[in-house]
């Protein structure tokens, strides 16, 4: 498995494992969960992908079960997590509202949080989750500073944020942000041509993909896109999935997919993208399909 350098303190596995229906599925045990990490460590999946909210604030417990119960594991993860939705579920079902929390007092509560709930020391790369309209770029960069100099973070990234936010955040900061996990499959490929994705290219920065399968909708149905997807991944002894993995892999900015599923026999197979032929015109019918025309 390809690895990518995000910072001199932080390389990811190219394919990153997403946790957000960890805490959804069925079995939720020590031995389930364990047997799911070790089907991505045996691929060289060691990138693992988690939010406070996710479970309705509930999947970093479950993860953390696992490491207390077989320690040895984190040695050879990377964990993300992310911070600052609060949602009226979970530890917040009284918040009258949903917004946005990026205030310094949030910020380091949500990070002790997050350590305890994963029974982890450090946070290897920690996302602001949404774009806050309420954020004082200037408290919430001096807080994301003070985590890294802390120890307890090691890098600081965001999460679907346009180039200005990145800029406005950065311009409160010492420490660079490493990427911005955004949006990007077959269906949902606006990345490419609105300036998210070239912004992070031109930085020299290697974007996160969530979603990238458009949220199980690539897996179900008899689109021209699908149908693009099911002849390639004959050609290439795949399934559909796999190609459409591989479609991201392929684009030179080397965009890092989360992927996330509870099936075990899914999760064994998520490096058969690698496995895929994904020349320039392979591409491009894909991305003529998903426009539903030529390209100009």
């Amino acid at each position: 498995m390809e690895r990518v350098t995000l910072s001199p303190s932080l390389e990811l596995s190219r394919i990153v494992y997403g946790m957000w229906r960890v805490a959804d599925d069925a079995d939720t045990s020590v031995k389930h969960v364990e047997a799911k990490i070790n089907a991505c460590l045996d691929q060289g999946i060691t990138s693992f992908d988690q939010a406070d909210i996710y479970g309705d604030y509930s999947a970093e417990a479950v993860l953390g079960e696992t490491l207390r119960a077989v320690p040895s594991l984190r040695a050879k993860m990377e964990i993300v997590t992310k911070f600052d939705i609060i949602a009226p579920c979970g530890k917040y079902s009284d918040a009258p509202v949903k917004y946005y929390d990026t205030s310094t007092a949030h910020i380091n509560a949500s990070v002790d949080a997050s350590l305890t709930n994963m029974g982890i020391d450090h946070i290897d790369l920690l996302l602001v989750h949404r774009p806050d309209p309420f954020m004082d770029h200037n408290e919430t960069g001096a807080a994301l500073d003070s985590l890294v100099a802390s120890g307890k973070v090691g890098n600081i990234g965001v999460s679907n944020f346009k180039p200005w936010d990145c800029d406005l955040l950065q311009s409160g900061m010492k420490n660079p942000l490493v990427t911005n996990q955004i949006e990007m499959s077959a269906t949902a490929h606006e990345c490419l041509t609105n300036g998210d994705l070239a912004y992070h290219q031109k930085n020299g920065q290697h974007a996160m993909a969530w979603s990238p399968l458009g949220g199980g909708s690539l897996m179900n149905g008899n689109t021209d896109v699908m149908k693009t997807l099911d002849v390639i991944a004959g050609e290439n002894g795949v399934d559909r999935a796999a190609v459409a993995v591989a479609w991201i892999l392929a684009h030179p900015a080397k965009v890092l997919p989360v992927m996330g599923t509870n099936n075990l026999t899914r999760i064994a197979g998520l490096s058969d993208a690698l496995k895929v032929n994904m020349d320039r015109i392979t591409w491009f019918k894909i991305y003529t399909a998903a426009l539903g025309r030529e390209v100009a």
